[in-house]
């Protein structure tokens, strides 16, 4: 079976979000074109406590972009953003979430950042995505979403390394870093097997 992955479709990661990715709001209509085309669709939604490690906000003399050591790994500290039951962290209404099958909250623990969908930065912890995509029988993902270099790619990564074929809609993600960082994170996904595809090519 084939699913469709939609990757952190929120408000705090659409212009004028917290942590806006610049054009982040054109996956919606690519995600919207793409949704009743595959046999399973599943979502995931940064949802953060306001006393998250990754935010800058919690760390005296910090400020976003900054990268401290957090338990013992590397972190990017950001803005606050995506923090539970905020309007930054909800999923975009323009999005069709009809299909939606399941959504998988991650970025829960405050001592540990999960840009992924299945894992945390760590390893430490699964969000269960794995497990409810092989009782789906799923061997092939599509992944529409944001941001292309982080949370995007962390998924792809797993995806791959998990032994699912994993393609990323290449007009369906857009970077934090711009066109420079969907270059560097394209070609280091490639080298990992990730493939890449125009939506177009789907429908």
């Amino acid at each position: 079976m084939t699913a469709l992955l939609l990757v952190d479709i929120q408000y705090d990661f659409l212009p004028g979000g917290a942590l806006e990715v610049k054009q982040g709001d054109k996956v919606i209509p690519v995600a919207n074109k793409l949704v009743n085309k595959f046999e399973l669709v599943v979502a995931t939604q940064d949802w953060h406590p306001e006393n998250h490690g990754s935010f800058a906000s919690n760390h005296a003399n910090k400020k976003p972009l900054d990268v401290i050591d957090l338990y013992g790994l590397e972190q990017i500290l950001w803005p606050d953003h995506c923090v539970q039951e905020t309007n930054g962290a909800q999923i975009a209404k323009d999005l069709n979430t009809k299909p939606v099958e399941a959504i998988f909250r991650k970025g829960m623990e405050p001592e540990i950042d999960t840009y992924s969908g299945f894992f945390d930065n760590g390893h430490k912890k699964d969000t269960g995505l794995d497990a409810y995509l092989k009782s789906k029988k799923v061997d092939k993902v599509f992944i529409v979403g944001l941001a292309a270099d982080f949370c995007v790619k962390e998924t792809a990564t797993d995806a791959i390394d998990l032994g699912y074929q994993t393609i990323v809609v290449q007009d369906g993600t857009y970077a934090v870093q711009g066109q420079e960082g969907f270059d560097k994170t394209k070609k280091e996904l490639r080298e990992k097997g990730v493939e890449f595809k125009h939506s177009d090519e789907l429908t």
